[in-house]
């Protein structure tokens, strides 16, 4: 099995993973939003991170200080700004709603998150094959995501439910789509923080890493820079709604084992990721993202499908799904033979 097509299946299980880890917050009835997402960042972007690190990467501390600061910390000014986006994303889920801001943050991301790194790092491949194919996959993804985000629309609308506070607009819906816009250029930052941390993998492999496994050197500075947004955030609505008084609730013990499992799913996909990414080859950072962030809405489209959430949502929002998921579809392929 060639390294390209290993790297295309660990982006399919990544996606599947990306999907569903935020399925067990649904029994942390008891806790807030924010209880259950200071655990889960506090998990996930923190403390599992740097036992992958302690775990992969020999001398961890030796690669950072031979990378450098600049290397560090633009890295970690990048994770920062996906922090940031984390934030914004859940201010437009109140705006504008769920399928909407899902389509305008992932379509967004997908495109810079692809063609920024294409058009800094890899300019001579722009008019080749491989470029175009990027450039033509780039844009079915934008087209697919649009779709499928007017199709979800559409079925929030007809399912209609009044006690959702997601679907209640707390702001003008133009003031929630640019909070949308700029989440998705945020959240593509990650993905910029890989691009650039180059120096760190390099420096990691060559203290003996393995190479599959060196992308963890670039994930803990990175997530670690995010966490504090998210962590700032949710301190601060604990203490606007008391809300800190949940964790001492003895019926809710069961919750942080339920948030390490999100971290563990959460964290899974974007190790694994990174695994692809260095598979895909030199344009792996390119190739894998819009990829990564197609399988992630190819998946939770499905399980709501097997799920009965589109049972109700009326034939011209399931067509308009069909075609979202199309326009995928040719995106993954289009993307595909960009490294072929």
């Amino acid at each position: 099995m060639g390294t390209a097509t290993t790297g295309f299946l660990l982006l399919l299980a990544a996606g599947i993973m990306n999907a569903s880890f935020s399925f067990p917050m649904k029994r942390t009835r008891n806790w807030e939003w924010e209880n259950t997402w200071l655990v889960w960042t506090i998990f996930a972007l923190l403390v599992l991170p740097a036992v992958a690190v302690a775990l992969s990467i020999p001398t961890p501390f030796a690669v950072y200080r031979i990378a450098g600061m600049a290397i560090l910390g633009k890295v970690a000014i990048f994770g920062f700004g996906w922090g940031i986006a984390q934030v914004l994303f859940g201010l437009a889920l109140d705006a504008i709603g769920i399928a909407l801001a899902f389509s305008i943050v992932l379509g967004t991301s997908a495109a810079t998150g692809s063609l920024l790194p294409l058009f800094q790092l890899h300019p001579e491949d722009v008019f080749r094959p491989s470029g175009l194919a990027i450039l033509l996959g780039t844009f079915l993804v934008i087209l697919g995501l649009f779709f499928c985000g007017i199709a979800g629309h559409r079925r929030e609308k007809q399912k209609s439910l009044p006690d959702n506070p997601t679907i209640k607009p707390k702001m003008p819906f133009a003031q929630g789509l640019t909070l949308a816009a700029l989440s998705g250029l945020l959240a593509a930052f990650m993905n910029f923080g890989v691009a650039y941390g180059g120096p760190l993998l390099q420096s990691a492999i060559a203290r003996g890493s393995n190479a599959s496994m060196a992308m963890n050197v670039i994930w803990w500075p990175l997530l670690a820079a995010g966490a504090i947004p998210n962590i700032l955030y949710c301190l601060f609505l604990l203490n606007r709604k008391k809300s800190y008084q949940r964790f001492s609730d003895p019926t809710s013990k069961f919750y942080w084992f339920l948030a390490l499992l999100m971290a563990a799913l959460w964290l899974g996909s974007t190790l694994i990721y990174g695994i692809a990414s260095h598979e895909l080859g030199q344009l792996g950072p390119v190739i894998g993202w819009p990829l990564f962030m197609s399988v992630i809405v190819l998946s939770a489209n499905g399980v709501g499908i097997l799920s009965g959430e589109w049972k109700h949502a009326g034939k011209g929002a399931l067509r308009t799904q069909a075609v979202g998921i199309l326009f995928l579809i040719l995106a993954v392929i289009a993307l595909s033979r960009a490294s072929s």
